[in-house]
């Protein structure tokens, strides 16, 4: 109770407690004054501020039976003077200072309060206040009730507190335990914990407290500190503690958060439904919740729930939407739902559908955070919800919710509708939704929240997956408030529920009589009641103030007026029945859309409008291999090899009775283009390699590669070249090494610069000595200084021959493995890199193996740069890209290392020594060149969850996938992000994988949503499904006339034809865990012309087609 402060009473607090205590009969108040509580005595009346005029307090009970709080009807008074007010500190009528005892109700007849010192007592002094010790004080009052018992008032008092007992005996058993009547007595005493009250071995039975006060019971962060999380700071309050999470997390103190983390929620869900007329149960089902915390994105997936109480639960955003409210993006001055709460609570929620008025009840308990900051959660529905049929949608829109906040709970109240999909047809319903949530909040705090926080949805999503048996809601929410609008149009106005509020200028309206009502505007008319709706047979008319809505009873389909039923099996689809305008169906597909025509489409092979579709002929874009030739056929065509070759067409090789030698293979399909490798009578390079169109000579070793420092100019004399015996030796290291630091000098070192002395045998000589300085050290067999042999000029250090290492290449680290030689598919599985080579198109299960150990790592993307044998990958875990090169003894090297979150899809453009990334953690697609230099933003914006990325090098385009659940697309655009669109945004889930086909120039897609492989020319034409029976594919390359792609419920590499669409192959690791990105190694790159204009994206020296100028 506090006074206002005037000039000359500074701002002065009164403080007392308060207790109501009851048993059956009995009701008793209790008040204690501590001392030094009462601060001020009296106070001056509104009306008197100019003059020097102060009423005294007062003190007593009201019976409450006048209107006016000023003339109270008859009262108890227990002081009113300034002497008595004083006295209450010291003073008790029940033995104990500071506290008074009155008996203020009973069930029998009580015609005025009665104190605690007896009927009728007055408040008598107290005893002096007892020393803290473990002794206590035992105080009796007595009452006497007419004719029924006598009831005794005892309080026990120790060091620790005080507590209240009622015992009722008749007769003259009516003494305290353990004390005389009418008498104090003085007995051991320990802690009143629990509110137990200690008692000698002969006294008698123990009596239930009814009121426990402990002096020294107010909680302090000295003492209870411990209560806060880890992440907390703890405040002391007049009252007690409460706990406030630190800057950079949230939560109600005792639970506290990271901000802008990822969380996860783990729980079980149970039910008993009645669906439709059918009951469903299920029992502790699995549900998991991933919540991004920094834009309140939550994700909700309910495993197990029998398929049609699944589809029925569609439309109950609110299972998930509390994980949208707990962990929604917080505006200034806003808190979510688990910065009130924290992780301990429980929900109640009640749901009523129209227009059957069917009605679910759920409760969802939070039982805490688990060691790994798992939120705990058990659901249970009962009720019942009406019945969805299987081949229907459920779509939700973005929607706002109010919710209503106390000290310990929070409440929201609102009407949403939902819309029913199946086709071209759609249904509006609704639901009324109610909740409460209550939580224990900290009383000690006031006026920390506001009384109203708006919940706004902007995106909210609904799916059954009936492969996995998985419901999933999916909703982006933030937390705040609106600034103050007209009452007219948030509600808070005045007019009757028949009126209509028009604004008027600020915050003023008007009320006026809407159309459909009569009268003085206080009543409506009732269309449905009077007979003046115009809804058909087999529909329900609902009142609506001013109007009305028909909604059709189950089995029957709102017709487009709005008014008529028609069964669903009625519905006309033109894609069904043949009456369509499309072409005929080995040319084209129809595609239903809603309110209208169907859409035409040609099939893949095919060009038009879909109503008139003409043959592709693939065949001019010579897609086939250069050993093969190319047939057309109606909306398709092959690749056969020519004689003498096999293969599948896109691949060809020589016969196996005559297997091309490396030399054979580039003077058929020349790595340089313009250049025919020469050859020798077995097959062998020729030491003396020349190019026919720039005069340009070189000499090469046995491998065919150029020896650096070898080349000549036009029309000067060509290179001496050896004549390499087929058992020569290779370059050594010190060799190689000596040779790149002559390349590195230009081919004529300074005097100052260092080359490395060899000998004869390849081997680094013992004395190494640094140009013309006269500094000379020793080294060891691998080059490296022995540490202390460094001399001054002119007197070189003694050095004792080396032993030649055993062989010329550094060893490969343990945990490498070399890949062998042809094409092959490298995967990624979480802390290493798979080798699985290709026998044709089959897969060769038996010499699969590891090719790179990465420890600690989570490989997600992964591409292959054919030009420099070097695999790229990112590292969600590590959040890097990295390289390494496929030679043995390559170490892998980190080129990007700063500004990833979640780096996922990765695409090589080997022409243009770029690579493209996709981070689904920015919501960003950038590009860097190979070494990680040059590396810029393409897209920041309109992406929510990008993957998979591809590019096309030829044509300079790049192609990328993002499952937003409420809008997944595939998106396209130039490799410098130019002209970018959609290209696919119709019929697809969650577009995992993605891969473009150099051959058949068709992208292709893997969906985990829809489960199927799809395909596409690059401007969106043809596009066809190749298989629709999918599991739950993540990454997929396309070689030759197979797909190969990732399978997270096989966790292995599955085959399938590209013409049939059947699995044909499938490989499963040993060790078994999810499989992410993979690609395709060849053992050649596609070929290209060098461009004819700079091009500043190409690096010189390099070689393109035609085409990359055009991107």
């Amino acid at each position: 109770m506090r006074r206002m402060e005037g000039a000359e009473h500074p701002r002065s607090l009164n403080t007392f407690q308060a207790v109501i205590a009851y048993d059956e009969e009995d009701t008793y108040a209790i008040f204690l004054y501590p001392e030094g509580g009462l601060q001020f005595l009296g106070t001056r009346p509104k009306e008197s501020y100019n003059v020097q005029l102060e009423l005294p307090a007062r003190v007593g009970f009201s019976r409450g039976d006048s209107d006016d709080g000023r003339r109270e009807g008859l009262f108890y008074s227990v002081a009113s003077t300034e002497q008595a007010l004083r006295h209450l500190e010291r003073g008790s009528n029940a033995g104990v200072p500071g506290v008074w005892v009155f008996h203020v109700g009973s069930s029998g007849p009580l015609e005025h309060v009665e104190p605690g010192g007896g009927e009728g007592a007055s408040p008598v002094a107290a005893a002096p206040p007892w020393r803290k010790s473990s002794r206590g004080r035992l105080v009796a009052g007595r009452f006497l009730k007419k004719g029924v018992s006598l009831l005794r008032v005892c309080l026990f008092l120790s060091a620790n507190g005080l507590a209240l007992l009622l015992r009722r005996a008749p007769g003259a058993q009516t003494g305290c335990p353990g004390a005389a009547r009418g008498r104090s007595c003085v007995r051991q005493a320990g802690s009143l914990g629990g509110g137990s009250v200690p008692m000698s071995p002969n006294s008698p039975p123990r009596l239930s407290p009814v009121f426990t006060y402990s002096a020294g019971s107010k909680e302090t962060c000295a003492r209870h500190h411990g209560r806060c999380s880890p992440h907390a700071f703890c405040t002391d309050y007049a009252t007690g503690l409460c706990c406030h999470c630190q800057a950079s997390y949230y939560g109600n103190g005792r639970q506290c958060l990271p901000e802008g983390a990822v969380h996860r929620l783990n729980g079980k869900v149970s039910g008993s439904l009645e669906v439709g007329r059918m009951p469903v149960r299920f029992q502790d089902v699995d549900l998991h919740a991933y919540i991004v915390g920094s834009d309140g994105r939550a994700y909700t997936a309910i495993s197990g729930v029998p398929a049609p109480a699944a589809r029925a639960l569609l439309p109950l955003l609110p299972l998930g939407g509390l994980f949208g409210w707990l962990f929604a993006l917080e505006e200034p001055g806003y808190e979510n739902g688990f910065s009130i709460t924290g992780a301990e609570f429980t929900q109640n929620l009640e749901v009523t559908f129209y227009p059957g008025e069917e009605q679910v009840h759920i409760t969802q308990t939070a039982e805490g955070l688990g060691p790994d900051n798992y939120l705990s959660l058990k659901t249970h529905i009962q009720g019942q919800v009406p019945f969805i049929p299987e081949n229907f949608t459920v779509h939700v829109g973005p929607y706002k919710e109010l919710y209503h906040y106390s000290s310990s709970a929070v409440t929201s109240s609102a009407h949403r509708d939902y819309v029913l999909t199946s086709g071209a047809a759609n249904q509006t319903l609704s639901y009324r939704l109610r909740q409460n949530i209550t939580f224990s909040g900290c009383p000690h705090a006031r006026g920390r929240l506001p009384p109203l926080q708006r919940l706004s949805v902007a995106r909210a999503f609904a799916l059954y997956d009936g492969q996995e048996q998985a419901l999933r809601y999916a909703l982006a929410g933030r937390i705040g408030s609106t600034p103050p609008v007209n009452p007219c149009h948030d509600g808070t106005h005045t007019c009757e529920a028949t009126a209509r509020c028009q604004p008027g200028t600020g915050l003023g309206y008007t009320c006026e009589c809407a159309d459909g009502y009569r009268g003085d505007g206080r009543g409506y008319v009732d269309e449905c009641g009077e007979g003046l709706s115009q809804c058909g047979p087999f529909s329900v008319c609902l009142n609506a103030p001013g109007s009305y809505r028909c909604e059709c009873r189950s089995g029957y389909w709102l017709a487009e007026d709005g008014h008529a039923c028609v069964p669903l099996a009625l519905l006309a689809d033109p894609c069904e029945d043949g009456s369509h305008p499309c072409a005929p169906g080995d040319r084209a597909r129809c595609l239903p859309r809603a309110g209208g025509l169907p859409a035409c489409e040609c099939l893949p092979g095919y060009t038009g409008d879909g109503r008139d579709c003409t043959d592709v002929d693939e065949c001019a874009e010579n897609p086939c291999h250069p050993a093969a030739a190319c047939y057309n056929t109606p909306g398709s065509f092959s690749c056969r090899c020519q004689p003498g070759y096999e293969g599948d067409g896109f691949q060809c090789t020589h016969g196996s009775t005559q297997r091309l030698t490396p030399c054979e293979h580039e003077r058929l399909y020349p790595r340089v283009p313009g250049h025919a490798a020469q050859c020798d009578e077995r097959g062998e390079y020729r030491p003396l390699q020349c190019h026919g169109g720039t005069g340009h000579c070189w000499c090469v070793d046995a491998a065919g590669q150029e020896i650096a420092g070898t080349r000549t100019a036009p029309g000067s004399t060509p290179p001496r070249c050896g004549n390499p015996e087929p058992t020569e030796r290779p370059p050594s290291m010190c060799e190689r090494w000596r040779q790149s630091l002559l390349e590195h000098y230009g081919g004529s070192p300074r005097g100052d610069q260092y080359v490395p002395q060899c000998d004869a045998g390849g081997h680094f000589t013992p004395l190494q000595c640094h140009g013309d300085s006269g500094y000379c050290w020793c080294v060891d067999e691998s080059g490296r200084e022995i540490q202390g042999t460094r001399s001054e000029p002119g007197s070189p250090p003694p050095c004792l021959p080396s032993v030649a290492p055993p062989s010329v290449r550094p060893s490969p680290r343990p945990d490498v493995s070399p890949p062998g030689t042809g094409t092959f598919l490298l995967y990624a599985q979480g802390q290493q890199i798979g080798y699985l080579p290709l026998n044709g198109t089959r897969l060769q299960k038996e010499e699969a193996k590891t090719l790179l150990s990465l420890h600690g790592s989570i490989v997600v993307g992964i591409d292959y740069d054919c030009r420099e044998r070097t695999v790229y990958w990112t590292d969600v875990a590590g959040r890097t890209i990295s390289r390494a090169s496929l030679e043995p003894g390559a170490e892998p090297e980190t080129v990007i290392s700063s500004g990833l979150l979640s780096p996922e899809g990765l695409a090589v453009d080997h022409l243009r020594r770029a690579m493209f990334w996709t981070d689904s953690g920015l919501d960003k697609i950038e590009r860097a060149r190979l070494d990680g230099s040059e590396r810029r933003v393409l897209f920041d914006t309109e992406l929510v969850n990008p993957r998979a990325i591809a590019v096309d090098p030829v044509r300079g385009n790049l192609y990328w996938t993002d499952w937003n659940r409420e809008a997944p697309k595939i998106e396209t655009a130039t490799v410098n992000g130019a002209n970018r669109r959609v290209l696919v945004n119709k019929d697809i889930g969650l577009p995992n994988g993605l891969t473009f086909d150099p051959f058949s120039k068709l992208l292709c897609w893997a969906d985990a949503g829809t489960k199927n492989l799809e395909c596409t020319f690059p401007d969106g034409a043809g596009r066809r499904i190749i298989q629709n029976n999918l599991n739950y594919p993540f990454s997929i390359i396309s070689y030759a006339d197979h797909f190969y792609h990732t399978d997270w419920r096989r966790d292995g590499v599955i085959a399938v034809n590209k013409e049939t669409g059947s699995f044909t192959d499938e490989y499963l690791p040993e060790h078994r865990s999810h499989l992410y990105g993979i690609t395709a190694v060849y053992p050649y790159c596609p070929g290209g012309k060098t461009p004819t204009k700079p091009n500043p994206f190409l690096l010189p020296g390099s070689c393109y087609t035609a085409d990359v100028l055009k991107g």
